[in-house]
C-alpha cells in the first residue's frame, strides 16, 4: 500500500496542502485530478523527496519513504526532466543504471522500453529532434526503464496523441497486472475515468472527494433526469415545481431536481406536451462529478448582517 497521510504544506501564507491523505493499493491505478495550482504537483514531489512536507508523511509498506526507497520509485514530471542532446537509447540506459541496475541489464531495459512505447527507429536520435508526443514517450520509457516498484506520474498523457495515449495506457495497465500501484495526475477526466480504479479530487489544498467513479455517482444518484419528448416546445420544463433545466435540444431535456420532487410529476408534465420516448436518471460523468466538487462554496452569510 502506499499511504499519503495528512500532507500539509505552506509557501509563505499561501497555504498549498491542508491535511491531504489517500492511499493507494498494490496493483491499483489512482487518478489524482485537480485544477490548476490545487496541489497536485506539491503532493507528488513531496513523495519524491523534491520538497519537505511541513507535516504527515508518505508510506510505502507500512515505511516512510526514505532515499533507498525513492530509488525503487518511477517518476514522471510534468516538466520535461531529458536532456536534450543525448541519444534516446543512451538516456535511457542513464537513467537505468541511476536506479542501480547493472550496464547490461540497463542495456537491455532501454531497449526493451524503446521497442515497447514505439521509439525503437528513434534510439539514436537525440532527444531535442522528437516530435513533443515522442519526448513524452521518453520521458515515460525513463520512468519505467528501472522497473519501479511504485510510479507517480505528472500528467503523463499531455501532448500524446490517440495511438501514444493507448500506447501509454497499456503500458500502465500493464505494470498494474504486475502488481505496481501507479499515481498520475491528468486534466483528461476522460481517460481517469476510463483507465482508474480509484479517483482522488484535490481543490483549495484539500481531498473533496474520493473513491471509485461508480461510489462518487452514487453520492450524486438521482441528481440528473433526463427526458425525452420529440414534440415538446421549448422550456416545457421550466415551469415545474422543484425543476430546474439543465439543457434542452430538439426534445432531450436534463433536469435537475430539487430533493423531494416527485419525478413522476416530471412525467406527466413531459406526457402532456406529447410521447414521452426516455424517461430515466442519469449518471454523472467524471468532468461533471469534478465540477460539482471544485466548485467554490457557498459563502456562508452572517445573520447579523442581513438584519442590518
Amino acid at each position: 500500500m502506499l499511504e499519503f497521510d495528512g500532507l500539509y504544506k505552506s509557501y509563505g501564507d499561501n497555504r498549498v496542502l491542508e491535511g491531504v491523505g489517500f492511499a493507494v493499493a498494490a496493483g491499483s491505478m489512482f487518478g489524482f485530478c485537480g485544477a490548476n495550482g490545487a496541489g497536485k504537483t506539491t503532493t507528488m514531489r513531496i513523495a519524491l523527496g523534491l520538497a519537505r512536507a511541513d507535516a504527515g508523511e508518505v508510506r510505502w509498506r507500512g515505511v516512510p519513504l526514505d532515499a533507498a526507497i525513492r530509488r525503487r520509485i518511477g517518476y514522471m514530471p510534468e516538466e520535461r526532466g531529458l536532456y536534450p542532446k543525448m541519444r534516446v537509447g543512451e538516456q535511457l540506459t542513464y537513467f537505468a543504471r541511476l536506479h542501480g541496475l547493472d550496464a547490461a541489464a540497463a542495456a537491455r531495459a532501454a531497449e526493451h522500453w524503446a521497442e515497447r512505447l514505439g521509439l525503437g527507429a528513434r534510439r539514436k536520435d537525440a532527444v531535442e529532434k522528437l516530435s513533443l508526443g515522442n519526448q513524452q514517450r521518453v520521458q515515460l520509457a525513463a520512468a519505467l526503464v528501472s522497473r519501479p516498484e511504485v510510479l507517480i506520474l505528472d500528467e503523463p498523457f499531455s501532448g500524446l496523441d490517440p495511438v501514444g495515449v493507448d500506447s501509454l495506457a497499456e503500458a500502465l495497465l500493464e505494470q498494474c497486472r504486475d502488481g505496481v500501484p501507479v499515481v498520475f495526475s491528468s486534466h483528461q477526466l476522460d481517460l481517469v475515468e476510463r483507465l482508474c480504479d480509484s479517483v482522488g479530487i484535490l481543490a483549495r489544498g484539500r481531498i473533496v472527494a474520493s473513491g471509485t467513479v461508480e461510489e462518487l455517482r452514487r453520492r450524486e444518484a438521482g441528481r440528473l433526469l433526463r427526458v425525452v419528448v420529440p414534440d415538446a416546445p421549448q422550456g416545457w420544463a421550466a415551469s415545474v415545481p422543484g425543476v430546474r433545466v439543465v439543457s434542452q435540444q430538439a426534445g432531450d431535456t436534463l433536469l435537475e431536481l430539487a430533493a423531494g420532487t416527485d419525478d413522476q410529476v416530471v412525467l406527466a408534465a413531459g406526457l402532456r406536451t406529447g410521447r414521452v420516448t426516455h424517461f430515466a436518471w442519469r449518471e454523472p460523468t467524471l468532468v461533471e462529478l469534478f465540477r460539482e466538487a471544485v466548485a467554490d462554496p457557498a459563502p456562508s452569510v452572517d445573520p447579523a448582517e442581513v438584519a442590518a
